[in-house]
């Protein structure tokens, strides 16, 4: 397992055990082997940087940012990250902030199908203004989880992890979180009056491997004349781990025939909580939404740029050529686009990647207006590659190998997609999924009115949101395609 801490919001960091998912998008996991390497019975550190470095150079997108001479003799996760792009250059938000490597590519490959162990519950840390305090906000609980079977529940507020009291403290916050996959004992704290309190309650909940359905909740609302449409959605995923089914992206699909039957006319999708995933799961997703398609094939939703090498092999293949770079929408019965006035998206920091490419695919077809926050700003996508020929070499890694670039070849939001409504949701008590007095459904449903206020909870007051569980949850800030290599280790015959 893979111990990697991770940068929040504010200068506190946030360390967690297990593995840490700073994604990209991808394709089918990827066998690969570099040519004319014969697998030793050790998986050597020699041997697996060799292989991190010969497959890193035919696709890393930043192929030509690979150092000339690296040094073989690392340790294989260290050897890795030397070789990103501008890694360590926090003032560059170009960089390579998501190409990720695990010891276990099994355990990468269940991740990235929402397979993980988990409580159930996750959560996000805020920090009351004027104190050290921290208290960690459940944002979430999944059916049947042990979190769940616990009585935890949204808006449950926690102030100390096995006995460890949470501060802005960094050395706390890491030893709180150092194992998240052992029994946790929450201390339970209450929200009254705007203000955290401390209570002699406790809940342990032990992790369990857990399957997580991304579609968590929809609904339809009646307002008038409007018929609105939610959907919370929090990875895209296609099906169970171990699985060829797309029993999630049908169940999606039987949503919005749902939703066309009953008239909808106003769409609020909710991905504040959706870091991201598979590519073609986003497309199934946008082809339900997009507007104007009018039976028309092969109308790009995404294109794809890859690295030189890359580029020109697949470009001179007969079997592939450019439609290789495209994700086309499909014509699905289900689609409402022709019946919406716009879509409105419900966005956090939290939301990343496969998910912003939801925003910008629909972009140039439709009125896209985001609820919420500034999501991630991840326009890059990944692909797994696993050794398949040295069963020593239990390594994977998640490089980025692409970019993203919607119809009207835009792609430049590196920062993320700042809000058309601006909504802290931590300034406000937590209601359930789906409550009209959410402060982000609240606020969407007042712009469909042309209302800029009104419906707003009591205040918690002044609050800052740092870290949270979805920073290292499957696939989170995840793009990735499901890309089958050649026995050879060759992308193409």
């Amino acid at each position: 397992m893979i111990k990697k801490v991770l940068t929040l919001r504010t200068s506190l960091l946030l360390a967690f055990a297990g593995t840490a998912l700073l994604t990209s998008c991808k394709k089918d996991p990827v066998v690969v082997n570099p040519s004319g390497t014969t697998p030793p019975t050790t998986a050597t550190n020699g041997y697996v940087d060799n292989w991190i470095l010969s497959n890193m150079r035919d696709y890393y997108y930043w192929t030509d940012k690979i150092p000339a001479k690296p040094d073989t003799t690392k340790a294989p996760s260290d050897f890795f990250y030397s070789l990103l792009y501008d890694y360590g250059n926090t003032a560059n938000p170009q960089r390579d902030r998501f190409s990720w490597i695990q010891e276990s590519s099994a355990e990468l490959k269940a991740l990235l199908s929402g397979e993980s162990k988990t409580t159930g519950a996750d959560f996000r840390l805020i920090n009351p203004s004027g104190t050290s305090n921290v208290y960690g906000i459940i944002l979430y609980v999944l059916p049947g989880s042990p979190a769940d079977k616990a009585g935890l529940k949204r808006g449950d507020a926690f102030y100390s992890v096995n006995g460890v009291t949470l501060t802005t403290d960094q050395t706390v916050i890491n030893k709180a979180f150092a194992d998240e996959t052992v029994t946790q004992t929450y201390g339970i704290a209450t929200l009254q009056n705007g203000v955290y309190t401390n209570t002699t309650t406790t809940k342990s909940i032990t992790p369990v491997v857990f399957q997580e359905n991304p579609i968590f909740k929809d609904s339809v609302y009646t307002d008038g004349t409007r018929k609105i449409g939610y959907l919370m959605y929090n990875q895209f995923v296609p099906g169970p781990n171990n699985s060829n089914s797309t029993q999630y992206d049908d169940q999606v699909n039987a949503i919005f025939g749902k939703f066309k039957q009953q008239g909808v006319n106003e769409m609020v999708l909710d991905l504040r909580y959706n870091g991201g995933g598979s590519v073609a799961s986003s497309t199934q997703l946008a082809s339900l939404l997009v507007k104007g398609l009018n039976g028309q094939a092969k109308v790009p939703y995404a294109r794809t740029e890859w690295n030189a090498l890359i580029t020109n092999e697949i470009k001179n293949n007969p079997k592939y050529g450019n439609d290789f770079f495209y994700n086309y929408f499909s014509v699905k019965a289900n689609n409402i686009g022709d019946q919406l006035q716009r879509l409105y998206v419900l966005t956090t920091r939290g939301t990343a990647s496969a998910s912003e490419l939801i925003i910008n695919g629909l972009r140039p077809f439709m009125t896209v207006n985001t609820i919420g926050a500034t999501s991630y700003g991840k326009n890059v996508g990944s692909i797994t590659i696993t050794d398949d020929k040295n069963p020593k070499n239990q390594w994977g890694m998640q490089p980025i190998v692409f970019r993203s670039f919607n119809k009207n070849n835009e792609s430049d939001y590196w920062t993320g997609f700042t809000p058309t409504v601006a909504v802290n949701e931590f300034s406000y008590p937590l209601v359930p999924i789906g409550d009209t007095r959410d402060p982000l459904l609240a606020a969407a449903i007042n712009h469909m009115k042309g209302l800029t206020t009104g419906g707003r909870l009591g205040s918690v007051g002044n609050v800052t949101a740092l870290g949270s569980s979805l920073d290292r949850k499957a696939g989170g800030q995840n793009m990735f395609i499901d890309l089958k290599l050649q026995p050879n280790g060759k992308l193409l015959n």
